[in-house]
């Protein structure tokens, strides 16, 4: 190594005491803000033992709020599946009147508070509301019922497939789309055949932090619920309704499947990221995927 070049890697590297300084705070936050937490949360749901935690877990009322999160999770996520690759795909691949708006209108969750997305809701549709009476007189509920849980659902976690894909599909630019259709390819057979192997992982991302928050989503569930027991009470509804009655080890037994959806979030995450990173490394060439994309 060139004496330039050993300057250069000294004047850009920490020292020692430095960088084990910044490691043990990066620790000592995880520790006490994630670690911590994490281990209480099992600690309290396994202190009576394990009967007492598979009861609260088998309790017909918890039960009813798994069941309704993940029904609320089955419908949302494949809707703002759909959604996503949509908006993605035309913001990324096409040019049109109103495209900085729409990018807007999907960010729009993250900077309103599920609190207020609920009370939209309920503006919307209940008694009170715009259509509640239209809704009433043909006997269609959808405040403090599963519809209205299923749109706050989607409102609050529909940016996440749409904000994953949207830059990633910017930085692979549409050069090979536009090989696979002068090729012959039909816009659908590019779609399957080039955009979506180009996007599996980022996808596959996406789904991933949407069922997170679906299933793990409180504000906006709980103005639209009515904390109604065994019929509009989520699992999140549920932990706070038991701990509000001093239950604590059924509130911090349900608490630990929502932490335990974490974990593996956070797992599924990884392998993700790294098959992402695999991909990237072995990317099939443009001029193969087009011909791939005309092939029968």
């Amino acid at each position: 190594m060139s004496n330039s070049a050993s300057k250069r890697t000294r004047a850009t590297t920490e020292p020692l005491a430095v960088r084990w300084a910044l490691i043990l705070l990066a620790l000592l936050f995880l520790t006490l803000f994630l670690f911590v937490p994490l281990i209480s949360v099992f600690w309290e749901a396994l202190s009576r033992g394990w009967d007492l935690y598979l009861a609260a877990l088998t309790d017909p009322e918890a039960v009813d709020a798994i069941k309704l999160t993940l029904i609320a999770a089955l419908i949302s996520v494949p809707l703002n599946l759909v959604f996503g690759v949509a908006a993605a795909w035309s913001i990324a691949k096409f040019e049109f009147r109103g495209k900085s708006f729409l990018t807007t209108l999907i960010d729009l969750p993250f900077s309103i508070s599920p609190v207020v997305a609920g009370l939209i809701y309920v503006l919307l549709f209940g008694a009170q509301g715009w259509l509640g009476p239209w809704l009433a007189e043909h006997d269609i509920k959808i405040i403090f019922a599963v519809p209205g849980i299923v749109l706050a659902t989607v409102f609050v976690t529909f940016p996440f497939v749409a904000r994953e894909l949207i830059p990633l599909m910017q930085a692979q630019g549409t050069d090979e789309e536009q090989a696979a259709i002068v090729l012959g390819a039909s816009g659908w057979k590019t779609f399957w055949k080039v955009t979506l192997p180009n996007i599996k992982w980022g996808l596959l991302y996406g789904v991933i932090l949407t069922n997170a928050r679906a299933m793990g989503e409180f504000g906006a569930v709980s103005v639209v619920s009515g904390h109604i027991r065994g019929e509009t009470n989520t699992i999140p509804l549920h932990v706070e309704i038991l701990y509000n009655e001093y239950n604590f080890v059924g509130a911090f037994a349900c608490a630990s499947l929502l932490a335990l959806l974490a974990l593996v979030t956070l797992v599924l995450k990884s392998i993700v990221e790294w098959r992402a990173t695999r991909q990237q490394s072995a990317d099939v060439p443009l001029e193969a995927r087009a011909r791939l994309a005309t092939a029968h």
